[in-house]
């Protein structure tokens, strides 16, 4: 079963090569790298250049941000499940894409799966957060709880049925896309119990108080938009249940 990852990367010279690193160290083999670039003015497309041998399909172009970047990635995706490994994290193990293919082919009535995530720190990979997750319901959905981000990995068909990534949201995209794909058509999705990936902290929905004020804007747009009932106590409980990462 091939899985298509893709990595979005704008500027990224300090943390590129080991994300690299990372996905070369991967042993399930059956993967198709898609890397999507936005038009970097540092070294990020030497450090591309120099990693060819590993990557299916690169691009490198102005875009409207992550989320467009995500999309144009999708769009090129030939695997039938695809993730996402942002250009500043890393695999937690080597064996991540193996348990996440193997998953899928002895479940092949789900379609996606999720696992943990660590925010570490940037320089020194200290642990800050961790994110645990658990089995969802659909239920919980209501009470602000969503699946990490980094962690899921999606059917391919997924995205053809239902959309990309929303670009009006800001940084917010993601969980509208989790909104629509596990509230609104209550996608079959599998908790797996194991640590993906390392996450560096200080992404861009909270390298500000002008970033963080817009996302928790955004946050409650996307619920209103999934007719999620009663968004300012969803969002206060999704804001609330960080609290036990820490």
């Amino acid at each position: 079963m091939k899985i298509s990852l893709i990595t979005v990367v704008y500027n990224g010279e300090h943390f590129l090569q080991a994300c690299f690193n990372s996905v070369k160290a991967q042993t399930y083999a059956d993967v198709e790298y898609i890397v999507i670039d936005g038009g970097s003015t540092d070294s990020t497309l030497q450090i591309i250049q120099e990693n060819q041998s590993a990557i299916d399909y690169f691009i490198s172009e102005k875009d409207q941000g992550l989320y467009d970047a995500l999309n144009k990635g999708i769009g090129k995706a030939t695997g039938e499940v695809i993730g996402i490994l942002n250009a500043d994290d890393l695999f937690a193990a080597a064996d991540v894409l193996a348990a996440v293919a193997k998953t899928f082919m002895d479940r092949p009535e789900i379609d996606g799966l999720y696992g943990d995530l660590n925010y570490v720190h940037p320089e020194t990979h200290h642990i800050i957060r961790t994110w645990k997750s658990k089995q969802h319901t659909h239920a919980d959905l209501k009470k602000g709880w969503m699946p990490a981000h980094p962690t899921l990995y999606l059917k391919r068909s997924l995205f053809e049925k239902n959309g990309g990534y929303s670009l009006d949201l800001g940084t917010t995209a993601d969980y509208e896309l989790i909104l629509r794909f596990f509230y609104i058509h209550q996608i079959v999705a599998l908790y797996l119990p194991v640590l993906m990936v390392n996450m560096r902290a200080g992404g861009i929905s909270n390298n500000s108080l002008r970033s963080r004020i817009a996302a928790l804007f955004d946050d409650y747009k996307a619920l209103r938009r999934n007719h999620v009932p009663y968004p300012l106590f969803v969002l206060m409980r999704k804001k609330l249940s960080k609290l036990s990462q820490f």
